[in-house]
């Protein structure tokens, strides 16, 4: 099956988070990998948490950085060294089950690791997850289940949305090499869920007429206070 790598422009936060609800939007094909290229640094917090326990738990040194709610759950991610994606595919029907789909593009992404000689583990605890009334977690300091550890220590996590039939899975890979040895990660991560999936995959850009709508969004709804100071 043919599938899709996005390469967008360099973005900021709010246009990174509008970039894959346009996607999810257009659905340029039924799988669709974009790697972020970032214009700077960001910060990202999952769509369930108070915007006031989000900047206490980014500290003033971080307040000047975009901050933006996500579609997708989770706890807050800094975007200054990392390997961003996200990726969207079909998974129709209302059951939304987010360990199980975790579980499978994890293990996938393990695995394409695996086969280059690189031995990354899946967390597999109980613990606790990010819900409202939790205190806010920063995502690389208190790993949950089935995130992607390396000796111990979280590299990957993601978070979920489903829009219809197609899931979106935003991803955070901090890895000390994760943009220095970006095209090497990339290559992997591709690999992997394109063998979990059976894609081919067929490198696309971002049309003037797509960014257009990148940029619109990222101003009239994630740059916005009503989003970003929901709860």
């Amino acid at each position: 099956m043919v599938a899709s790598i996005i390469e967008s422009p360099p973005f900021d936060a709010y246009e990174q988070m509008a970039a894959d609800e346009v996607l999810c939007d257009t659905l340029p094909s039924p799988h669709t990998l974009r790697f972020y290229n970032w214009s700077g640094p960001g910060v990202t917090f999952g769509y369930s948490q108070r915007i006031a326990s989000v900047r206490a738990g980014i500290g003033p040194e971080k307040a000047a950085l975009p901050l933006v709610r996500r579609p997708t759950g989770g706890g807050i991610v800094l975007h200054e060294t990392d390997l961003t994606f996200s990726f969207i595919f079909h998974q129709p029907g209302v059951y939304f089950e987010p360990a199980g789909t975790y579980d499978r593009l994890h293990r996938a992404i393990t695995g394409g690791y695996a086969r280059a000689g690189i031995g990354f583990e899946l967390l597999n605890e109980k613990t606790a997850d990010y819900k409202t009334e939790n205190p806010v977690m920063n995502c690389f300091s208190r790993p949950v289940n089935l995130d992607i550890l390396y000796n111990g220590k979280k590299v990957l996590g993601g978070a979920l949305r489903k829009f219809g039939d197609y899931m979106l899975y935003q991803a955070s890979f901090q890895a000390p090499d994760a943009r220095s040895n970006a095209d090497f990660h990339r290559n992997i991560i591709a690999g992997a869920l394109g063998t979990e999936f059976g894609l081919s995959w067929n490198n696309t850009v971002f049309s003037e007429r797509e960014t257009a709508k990148v940029k619109a969004l990222a101003l009239s709804k994630y740059g916005a206070k009503e989003w970003n100071e929901r709860i």
